[in-house]
């Protein structure tokens, strides 16, 4: 009799562990961000990918608009972005382009902009991933456009590409 019911609570908890399996396998897994459009960013403060200055939320006040770009020398999508980043910087003055170096060996970091070109009024440096997940980023690259009232306007999620400057140039104008 032990044995059955040995038998019996084994074979429960598997039946348990496959029905939250299959159930975990019919969760939509598409990363959606529309929740956060209309929202204000969280507070936060970020230390320079160069110097020891310091930048928070409050500064980006003064900007008519702000794109938080998340990015890393190690990422290849971050690189084909760039020029985009690169022509938002050059072409547009209600914009300024915060960038935050993800989970990056500094003096890569500092070998890429040099390399490719500074888009950023100001690099701070995310060493251990912690400032990107307070801004829901999951993966790099991402960008989230901001007003002066630190209100998002739209994330982008991936390398931006012409649509993604075309569709940030009309945002912004």
């Amino acid at each position: 009799m032990k044995i059955n019911l040995f038998r019996i609570l084994v074979f429960g908890i598997a039946v348990f562990i496959l029905f939250i399996f299959f159930i975990s396998l019919s969760k939509n897994n598409i990363y959606d961000t529309s929740n956060l459009i209309g929202k204000n960013i969280d507070s936060f403060e970020i230390i320079s990918l160069n110097t020891k200055k310091k930048i928070n939320d409050e500064l980006l006040k003064k900007n008519e608009f702000t794109l938080i770009n998340f990015w890393s020398s190690w990422c290849a999508p971050c690189r084909s972005e760039h020029k985009y980043l690169m022509r938002l910087k050059n072409n547009n003055k209600n914009l300024k382009i915060l960038g935050i170096n993800f989970k990056d060996k500094k003096n890569q970091a500092i070998n890429f902009l040099l390399e490719l070109g500074n888009p950023y009024y100001f690099t701070g440096q995310d060493t251990d991933g912690r400032i990107s997940i307070n801004f829901g980023v999951y993966g790099i690259p991402e960008s989230i456009l901001i007003n002066k009232e630190l209100i998002v306007i739209k994330k982008f999620v991936g390398p931006l590409n012409n649509q993604d400057y075309q569709s940030i140039l009309n945002l912004i104008d």
